[in-house]
């Protein structure tokens, strides 16, 4: 594993946001003054493909990356707001009702924030459909 490619899996190990890669990228240069965006869009497009970091694609939303660890995610559909959630592992039961084994899966559930909840709450008109 190279430095840089160390150095971000370090950044996402120890972050508790879901970081784009410019924002890795920003992070980065703060020790690596001569790193280059390219270097971290080549070392993350790496890390993901070896299955050391999680990669998290959301429509209209530059792609975010993430720990390893099991957990699923809360998106608000309105602001866009993604946070960690924690599920018992549905793996047994998803294998049990597609009669295969699976490798993996990624759960995303879409709601409203409790900051958008309240805005919704006070204009009832502009309630968007989920």
């Amino acid at each position: 594993m190279t430095r840089y490619a160390k150095r971000i899996l370090d950044l996402i190990n120890q972050s508790n946001e879901h970081m784009t890669a410019e924002q890795i990228f920003l992070e980065l240069k703060k020790t690596e003054p001569k790193v280059v965006q390219a270097t971290v869009y080549n070392n993350l497009s790496a890390l993901y493909h070896d299955g050391l970091v999680r990669k998290l694609s959301l429509e209209g939303s530059p792609d975010r990356y993430d720990k390893i660890r099991k957990h699923d995610h809360l998106i608000c559909k309105v602001c866009g707001a993604l946070s960690d959630i924690t599920f018992s592992d549905m793996t047994q039961d998803l294998e049990k009702q597609l009669g295969e084994g699976i490798l993996s899966y990624d759960l995303k559930v879409f709601y409203l924030c409790p900051k958008c909840a309240r805005q919704e709450i006070s204009i009832p008109q502009r309630r968007k459909t989920i």
